[in-house]
């Protein structure tokens, strides 16, 4: 199932692990076990933040997923279903709102 991944990463550690050079190699450390489909650094709430389109084949991927995040960074990490134009399609949304409305 194509989830969004959203990170939100506090100042501590992440401020020690710039400072020291480490950062970085955390990061791409990450981004290679969890292998997205699309990330995008961004701010969130002040914080620096990431965005990241993930494929769970199973509810017992997130742990993979978000732990890398949770034990390097202290991150808040959430993950929310997505689905492209063509799912949205194939979800009967006409069927739908005749049947409860």
């Amino acid at each position: 199932m194509k989830m969004l991944l959203h990170a939100k990463f506090p100042n501590e550690p992440f401020n020690s692990l710039a400072k020291s050079g480490t950062v970085g190699q955390k990061i791409q450390a990450a981004l290679a076990e969890i292998k997205p489909e699309a990330v995008y650094f961004t701010e969130v709430d002040g914080k620096r933040g990431a965005m990241m389109i993930v494929n769970l084949d199973s509810p017992s991927d997130v742990p993979r997923i978000a732990e890398p995040f949770f034990l390097m960074f202290n991150a808040d990490v959430s993950f929310h279903v997505v689905m492209t134009p063509e799912d949205l399609g194939k979800a009967g949304l006409d069927e739908l709102g005749k049947k409860w409305s």
